[in-house]
């Protein structure tokens, strides 16, 4: 399976008071697929993932950021880790280019939930093939350039609305993503 590319974020003001407050304003600000329902399911996780859920929601239509975040506050506690799986749209070659509904995860861990990370807010955007160059297809470079684009918006609007202290953009495999961005363009270059 294709390591994930993850956005994580520190923000100042995140305790257990708050931590759903911030991931409602994450919900309404995040750009949900309009191709598909953008929320798939709410799990709701207490100390680790390797607990079971202690609430889990699947949803086959669309579902508002209300509607979730009265299910969340009925598990508010600081050592809970609450995931919105869902879709936004990405440039993925399928036959031709075309934008597709691409699986996204947003999550807000409570404070004493065990997070390797640190980070009290995350979304993995998908598989990190999604936005690096693919070799050997027309407009490769092109689409995968739009689908980074699409994260700086994101950082960017959220940075606006949310009080972030720090941001990262990484992949599960622990690279920086970033850096590797540099060496292909130094390769290509």
């Amino acid at each position: 399976m294709p390591d994930q590319l993850c956005l994580s974020l520190w923000l100042r003001d995140f305790d257990r008071d708050t931590m759903l407050r911030r991931l409602e304003e994450l919900l309404r600000i995040f750009p949900f697929s309009s191709l598909r329902p953008g929320v798939a399911a709410l799990r709701i996780y207490a100390i680790e993932f390797t607990e079971p859920a202690l609430f889990e929601q699947m949803f086959a239509g669309e579902v508002d950021a209300d509607t979730l975040m009265e299910m969340a506050e009925g598990y508010q506690a600081p050592d809970c880790a609450y995931l919105v799986e869902g879709w936004w749209e990405l440039w993925r070659y399928e036959g031709g280019w075309q934008l597709l509904p691409a699986p996204v995860v947003l999550t807000c861990f409570g404070p004493q939930f065990e997070n390797e990370v640190g980070d009290h807010l995350r979304l993995e955007l998908g598989p990190e093939e999604y936005f690096l160059p693919a070799s050997g297809l027309p407009q490769g470079a092109r689409k995968a350039h739009s689908n980074l684009q699409s994260i700086v918006r994101l950082a960017r609007e959220i940075e606006n609305r949310l009080p972030v202290k720090r941001l990262s953009l990484w992949s599960e495999s622990g690279e920086d993503f970033a850096e590797r961005l540099e060496e292909l363009a130094d390769e290509a270059g």
